[in-house]
């Protein structure tokens, strides 16, 4: 029976690149048998088929590679179990971030299924649940870029620029709504999701009645809506209570066609 393998060999027969043969040599994870000076071969004995096979199994469980080595230098049950008790821990905390990362992706791809669905120019009211929300306070006026504050939002608050986090919008402040003054806003929020950490502290908005309007547009046509939901506000004898949410739901985040861009205005109120 053959007793020697070279690396192609080696390779093929545990389908391991020979790249990382040659690596697991240069770091003592896995030499070889021995070398022929004439050609500098290497070759590998039947002995270390099962050394290999640990190895493989170890990187699959995504062990690093400095855990191994210590695991072959001082070679031990209670080692392994350490081990691969540790690696079990870190295969569920993976299992949670990805499944945050899944409902993330739900709730995306809902919010853009209800954006694009929607009905526009037309009044509802609606109660929205409880909501976790990171402001930045500061005031703005019509027409700037607000993705320097949004980027500052972001930094502020420690949080990452994925697609898929929460809803981003600005507010205008209720004592500017009060007076029909639509051209400044008065911060940059989040709404935040399950899983959402971030560095300091959020406001909580509780649940409550909402005025919503959703329209073809941005922030730039947003000042009409406005007056049509105060306008309905007034006609109705119902009482603002609280600055406005204004949110894109389609922007040029995910289409480069104005045309179906969406905003969304809230104002939220109780009934006299």
């Amino acid at each position: 029976m053959k007793e020697y393998f070279t690396i192609g060999e080696v390779s093929k027969l545990f389908q391991v690149k020979i790249a990382t043969l040659r690596y697991y040599d240069e770091i003592g994870l896995l030499r070889p048998e021995f070398i022929d000076e004439k050609n500098n071969y290497r070759y590998y004995s039947t002995q270390q088929f099962e050394r290999l096979n640990s190895i493989k199994y170890l990187r699959a469980l995504d062990l690093p590679i400095n855990e191994i080595i210590d695991f072959f230098n001082y070679r031990e049950i209670d080692t392994l179990v350490e081990l691969l008790k540790k690696q079990k821990e870190e295969v569920a905390k993976k299992k949670m971030e990805l499944e945050l990362i899944e409902a993330r992706i739900s709730r995306r791809l809902l919010q853009i299924e209800d954006a694009v669905t929607t009905t526009l120019d037309k009044i509802t009211e609606v109660k929205l649940p409880e909501m976790r929300v990171a402001y930045l306070r500061q005031e703005y006026v019509i027409g700037e870029d607000i993705e320097l504050p949004i980027t500052e939002l972001r930094n502020s608050f420690g949080m990452d620029g994925e697609i898929f986090s929460g809803k981003i919008g600005i507010s205008i402040s209720i004592s500017n709504l009060n007076t029909h003054n639509f051209d400044k806003y008065s911060s940059v929020f989040m709404v935040l999701e399950e899983g959402d950490q971030i560095a300091s502290s959020s406001v909580m908005i509780p649940e409550r009645d909402y005025l919503r309007i959703r329209f073809k547009g941005t922030h730039l046509d947003a000042a009409a809506y406005y007056e049509k939901l105060l306008d309905h506000m007034k006609k109705h004898h119902y009482e603002l209570i609280d600055d406005s949410f204004e949110i894109t739901l389609i922007d040029y985040g995910i289409t480069n066609d104005i045309d179906k861009y969406v905003t969304e205005i809230l104002l939220p109120y109780i009934r006299k």
